[in-house]
């Protein structure tokens, strides 16, 4: 092999397993994401075979030695043991400890994983950990994090929802991947499936969504300087909810949980009324009121089960859910559940989203919380509701027993955050740009760079500025001047902050062009924080002043 090879794949190899140390620092974010298998349920592996599309190279992560080089399409078969993996490869076995696959001119693959029915191929770099009790190993894609967004992009939103759309779902999906809300695993930050969110690598990636990945690089949603948690779901039915009334605590599990001021309830119309009250969801859940959400095929849905159905769903369902701890009092196997009386709703988030109701039967009262729970409890063949956003109704035979029970509701998810149906809508009927997209659904946020501390070195950034238009933003430290080199030119600036202020802005629009950009903070005396604020030239319309301007499109929808 070649030295100019070797020196790449050094390169290659100690970017993703060292901090990074370089004369400049490349603000670059590296993903680390855990494979599943073809039914997107198992992460741990007792055996696997990958290869690659050209020639790769085995390296040792703790000494980063290469330890062997493998031929393009090379099988490398890969087995659990007692004393660490079984790798077979090219006619050569070793056993080795965690380990890193790299291959700097060609995709990983992994053998008979299927994504969209395509092979799983995959950029960056491949590390195998075993876990330390032996009891089997994790295959990780660690990959450079606009990467990766090519990946996740066209497999979390339709292409068709047009290039505002997918840059409103790239700027959602590159928050929540470098601050999800909870990280199930030491060995990766995120797994490729729907439990974070969908990654399907470089063989389903699109052109246009490649696009909106690259004419969005280096920006994330900000709220008070920090990156905000982006959620995000299929249909939020025309009324997004509050993160409190959807979600519990992940750690001490307290619902509601504690509110997000960027994550509360939003109508896609100012004078929709308030949910919280039933008579109002009831009226707004068992119509089609337009909404950005109308042309979603989850906007409004119906259930329905005979009473004996049901009943027997919950015989199941109970026993399960009870283990999550929002079900009062706990259901257990071999419990008599009785007769279905009532379901009562309790209490009500502002979108209307169900928070508690009490199950009512002969053998007595179950009170269930938290909207996952509850469109968990009520299966209808054995799927789960679309959403917790409900209005429940009984028939009653003459002597007042129950004999069905139905299920309006709308929506599809957890409905917090941003409505891709939603952000669909406003690109493709409303002509909205991407950061009215998510300035609609992510409350009080801005846009930016990532917030970074400037010490010893150099911070280089790299970002697309769609106006031409920038603020360099300095919070905590105080400075009376800041040197930054601005696509490739010097500049200098004094601050002008006083003690009392949080943070202090410079206006660079002068010296940013519309499109692809790059900043270098230079090191001064006192280290500083700072990022770079994007600018919007426009004042972002009102829900209310959209459907004004549009009232013909929403009448043809409706209809």
């Amino acid at each position: 092999m070649g030295s100019k090879i070797i020196k790449t794949i050094l390169l290659f190899f100690l970017l993703f397993v060292t901090n990074f140390s370089m004369p400049v620092a490349e603000a670059t974010d590296i993903v680390r994401v855990g494979i599943t298998d073809n039914n997107f349920q198992n992460v741990l592996r007792q055996e696997i075979t990958v290869y690659s599309t050209a020639d790769c190279t085995i390296c040792d992560k703790i000494t980063h030695r290469m330890l062997m080089d493998i031929p393009a399409n090379t099988d490398i078969n890969v087995k659990n043991g007692i004393s660490g993996l079984s790798v077979t490869a090219n006619n050569q076995t070793a056993t080795l400890r965690d380990f890193v696959i790299v291959s700097p001119s060609g995709l990983l693959g992994v053998k008979d994983l299927k994504r969209k029915g395509l092979p799983a191929l995959y950029h960056g770099a491949f590390e195998l950990v075993q876990k330390p009790d032996h009891t089997g190993f994790y295959l990780v894609n660690i990959v450079e994090i606009q990467e990766y967004l090519k990946g996740v992009v066209p497999n979390e939103m339709p292409i068709r929802f047009g290039l505002e759309a997918l840059k409103a779902q790239t700027v959602a999906a590159r928050n929540y991947v470098l601050t999800p809300r909870t990280q199930a695993y030491e060995e990766f930050n995120v797994v490729d499936s729907v439990s974070s969110q969908v990654y399907f690598g470089a063989n389903t990636e699109s052109d246009l969504a490649t696009q909106a990945v690259m004419e969005t690089e280096g920006i994330v949603a900000l709220y008070d300087n920090e990156l905000i948690l982006s959620l995000y779901s299929s249909t939020a039915g025309g009324y997004t909810e509050s993160y409190a009334y959807a979600f519990s605590d992940p750690t001490t599990k307290q619902f509601p949980a504690i509110s997000k001021p960027f994550l509360v309830a939003v109508p896609d119309k100012d004078d929709f009324k308030d949910l919280s009250d039933e008579n109002n969801a009831k009226e707004f859940y068992t119509s089609k009121v337009p909404s950005f959400d109308i042309e979603s095929p989850y906007y409004r849905w119906e259930k329905t089960w005979a009473v004996g159905e049901l009943e027997n769903v919950l015989k199941k369902t109970l026993i399960t859910q009870s283990k999550t701890g929002f079900i009062n009092p706990i259901f257990k196997e071999g419990d008599d559940l009785g007769h279905i009386k009532d379901i009562k709703i309790m209490k009500r988030g502002k979108s209307g989203k169900v928070i508690e109701l009490d199950l009512m039967t002969t053998k007595g009262c179950y009170r269930i919380s938290k909207e996952l729970v509850i469109r968990r409890v009520f299966q209808k063949n054995g799927i789960s509701l679309p959403s917790a956003n409900i209005v429940v109704s009984k028939l009653q035979d003459s002597y007042g027993n129950v004999t069905d029970i139905t299920i309006n509701g709308g929506g599809y998810g957890h409905g917090v955050g941003m409505s891709q149906y939603g952000a669909g809508y406003m690109a493709t009927k409303l002509n909205q740009p991407y950061y009215n997209i998510l300035r609609h659904y992510y409350t009080g946020i801005n846009l930016g760079t990532k917030p970074t501390t400037v010490k010893d070195v150099p911070v280089k950034q790299n970002f697309w500025a769609p106006i031409g238009r920038a603020h360099i933003v300095l919070t905590g430290q105080i400075i009376p001047k800041i040197k930054v080199n601005i696509n490739g030119k010097e500049q200098e600036f004094s601050v002008n902050k006083n003690f009392f202020q949080k943070e202090g802005k410079i206006d660079i629009s002068e010296f940013i062009e519309d499109g692809y950009n790059t900043i270098e903070f230079k090191p001064s005396v006192c280290p500083f924080n700072a990022y770079v604020e994007l600018v919007e030239k426009f004042e972002i319309k009102t829900p209310k002043d959209i459907f004004a301007d549009n009232d013909t499109d929403n009448e043809e929808v409706e209809q």
